[in-house]
């Protein structure tokens, strides 16, 4: 189990290496590649990298409709009237709901027997050599590597959100 620390320590050390050229596609899913290098904890001088790719389904606009109809339990009445000022004021108030899937079953590893360093300044520039847009290199925290692809995740989503949302405009659907 996961501890409120350990996740905590994984988010702050985990950096994305290498970014994808892409973003989050509006109108349809995007696969991302990634590797995630990590030093174990057991082996001095090693490296383990796993490769795999996450899906990003593409982004379910959420526009609600009858403010007016919502029970806000709980809150104060005058919440609903904070509510109904952003729809005078003519703030949009539909966001974006985006998931992923990731597919723990086709991740690869391997050990690598070299400095952190090494390992890393060789994986970014293979990348710039191949152009891969899609994919993703990030340093992360070995026994916690799964909270790097999420953490990697959630910088996707906050860089794609702006270029959704002014594809929904363009389209009418805003």
């Amino acid at each position: 189990m996961l501890s409120p620390d350990d996740f905590q320590y994984a988010m702050e050390m985990t950096q994305v290496l290498y970014e994808p050229d892409r973003r989050i596609d509006t109108f349809g899913s995007t696969n991302f590649d990634f590797e995630i290098l990590s030093e174990p904890m057991d082996s001095v001088g090693a490296v383990r990298v796993r490769r795999g790719e996450v899906e990003a389904q593409k982004p379910t606009l959420i526009k609600p409709e009858g403010f007016n109809d919502i029970e806000l339990e709980g809150f104060d009445p005058k919440v609903l009237g904070v509510i109904n000022h952003f729809k005078e004021q003519g703030l949009d108030l539909s966001f974006l709901q985006y998931g992923f899937q990731f597919r723990r079953s086709e991740v690869s590893e391997e050990l690598v027997h070299e400095r952190i360093e090494n390992v890393r300044d060789k994986a970014v520039e293979l990348a710039w050599r191949e152009g891969n847009p899609s994919l993703a290199i990030i340093e992360s925290v070995d026994d916690t590597w799964e909270v790097g692809v999420m953490k990697f995740t959630l910088e996707m989503i906050m860089k794609s959100r702006e270029i959704n949302h002014f594809d929904f405009k363009r389209r009418g659907l805003l």
